[in-house]
C-alpha cells in the first residue's frame, strides 16, 4: 500500500518576490517581473530582457563564509528551503534526520562559475582557477547545500531534466515518501543562469524573445509570442507522509496525488508536434491520481511563450483530456516570472498549491490576442473559484515531460 503525501511547507525566491507571501501577492496583482538585464551589458546581444531576482541578500539565512562558497542557484535554493522548513514547522531536533531527504534539481548549474574560471585559465593559467570551482558549479550542489545547512541526512537526489527539472524532483520526492524511503522530502528546483554565455547560448537556439517591451515579452498563448524570457530563482516545497504530518499537528496546504513522466524521443529542443509525449505523461499522472479529466479545475501550463511549445502543449492537453480540456482554466506562471528553467516546476507547484488554498486562478499576464491554435480556456483576468484539483505540466529540452497532480486535502 503506497502512503499518502501532503504538502506542509512552501518557500520561494522569484523575480516578483523573495518569499512566498510577496510572490503570491504579486501573482494576484498580475505583476510582471521582467525588465532589462542588469547583471551585464547586453548591447551586443539580440535579447535584452530577463526576469532577474531583485534585492536578494543570502546572508539573512546563510552566514557570509558559507554564502561565498555557493553560486547563485545554491543560494536561492537554500534561502527557499529555509522558508519552506520554517513554514512547515518541522523541528529537526525531534526528527530522525535519516528520514528527512532532499530532491532538489538545477537545470544547468553555475554557468557564471565556468565563465569566470575559464577566463582566469586563459589569461592567468591553470593555477589561478578557483579550488572550489567544481563543487560550486555542479548542479547537485543545490540539494547538497540544503542538506548541509539543515542537517537533512536522508535520500538526497538531483534530477536534471532542463526545464522539467522542478517537476521531476517533486515527483521523485513524492515517490520516495509513497514507497517508504523517507517521511519528509524537501523538493523542487533552483536556477541562476542569467549570464553572458547563458544568454548567448539560448539566443543561438532562437529560443529567446527579442521583444523590448517587458509586458509583451513573455506572453504564453498569445498570437504575438516570439520566445521565452530567461528567469531565475527557486521553488521548494516540503512533502510529508500524511500520518507523520498529522502526528505533529502540521498545517496541510494540499495533497499531491499523481505523477507522470515520459519522453518524446523526438528532438533535442523541439517538443513532438502532435503532443503525444506530453499527453501520455498527463494521462499517466491522472491515472496515478485516480482522477478523471473532468475533475481537473486548473491546469498550470508549461506555457513558455515560444511559438512551438504553446501550440503543441495545447494539442497535448486536448489529446490527454479530450472534451474536458475545454472545461478547466489554463494559465502560465511564466507570463509573470519568465522561464525559471530548472526552478520553473518548483515555483509553479507553489502557484498550484496557493490556487487550491485560496480558491484563486491567476491570469496569463499580457494575453491580449489569443492564438486560435491555443484554443483552451486561457485565463485573461484572475478568477476567484473553487480549485479542488490542479495539474502542473513541465517539458524539458531532450524531450522530457513531467506532470504533477495536486488535490485539496480531505
Amino acid at each position: 500500500m503506497s502512503r499518502r503525501v501532503v504538502i506542509t511547507g512552501l518557500g520561494a525566491v522569484t523575480p516578483i518576490g523573495n518569499n512566498v507571501e510577496d510572490f503570491w501577492a504579486n501573482i494576484k496583482k498580475g505583476t510582471v517581473g521582467i525588465g532589462p538585464i542588469t547583471k551585464f551589458d547586453t548591447t551586443d546581444y539580440k535579447a535584452h530582457l530577463g526576469a532577474e531576482v531583485k534585492d536578494f541578500d543570502p546572508t539573512t539565512v546563510i552566514d557570509k563564509k558559507a554564502a561565498r562558497r555557493m553560486e547563485d542557484f545554491s543560494q536561492y535554493a537554500v534561502v527557499a528551503a529555509k522558508e519552506a522548513l520554517d513554514d512547515s514547522g518541522l523541528d529537526m531536533e525531534k526528527e530522525d534526520a535519516f528520514r528527512v531527504g532532499v530532491s532538489v534539481g538545477c537545470g544547468i548549474g553555475s554557468l557564471q562559475c565556468v565563465q569566470t574560471n575559464y577566463k582566469k585559465l586563459m589569461e592567468k593559467g591553470p593555477n589561478r582557477v578557483a579550488p572550489l570551482m567544481i563543487p560550486m558549479l555542479i548542479s547537485n550542489m543545490a540539494a547538497g547545500n540544503i542538506s548541509i545547512q539543515f542537517g537533512l541526512k536522508g535520500k538526497n537526489i538531483n534530477v536534471v531534466t532542463a526545464c522539467a527539472t522542478g517537476n521531476h524532483n517533486i515527483g521523485e520526492g513524492f515517490r520516495s515518501i509513497q514507497y517508504g524511503e523517507a517521511d519528509v522530502m524537501l523538493a523542487g528546483g533552483a536556477e541562476g543562469a542569467i549570464t553572458e554565455i547563458g544568454l548567448a547560448g539560448f539566443t543561438g537556439l532562437n529560443a529567446l524573445t527579442t521583444s523590448e517591451d517587458p509586458l509583451r515579452a513573455s506572453i504564453p498563448f498569445d498570437a504575438g509570442r516570439s520566445g521565452f524570457v530567461m528567469g531565475e530563482g527557486a521553488g521548494i516545497v516540503v512533502l510529508e507522509e500524511l500520518e507523520h504530518a498529522k502526528k505533529r499537528g502540521a498545517r496541510i496546504y494540499a495533497e499531491i496525488i499523481g505523477y507522470g513522466a515520459t519522453s518524446d524521443a523526438h528532438h533535442l529542443t523541439a517538443p513532438i508536434e502532435d503532443g503525444s509525449g506530453d499527453a501520455k505523461a498527463i494521462e499517466y499522472a491522472l491515472q496515478d491520481a485516480g482522477i478523471q479529466p473532468e475533475e481537473v479545475d486548473y491546469f498550470n501550463a508549461h506555457g513558455t511563450s515560444t511559438p512551438m511549445n504553446d501550440a503543441f502543449e495545447t494539442k497535448a492537453i486536448k489529446l490527454a483530456m479530450g472534451e474536458a480540456a475545454y472545461h478547466c482554466k489554463v494559465s502560465s506562471t511564466k507570463s509573470m516570472v519568465g522561464h525559471l528553467l530548472g526552478a520553473a516546476g518548483g515555483v509553479e507547484t507553489i502557484a498550484c498549491v496557493k490556487s487550491i488554498e485560496e480558491g484563486y486562478v491567476h491570469k496569463n499576464a499580457g494575453l491580449t490576442d489569443q492564438d486560435p491554435e491555443c484554443d483552451l480556456d486561457c485565463v485573461k483576468e484572475g478568477i476567484e473559484m473553487d480549485v479542488n484539483v490542479a495539474v502542473s505540466n513541465s517539458l524539458g529540452f531532450g524531450g522530457h515531460n513531467a506532470v504533477l497532480v495536486f488535490k485539496k486535502y480531505e
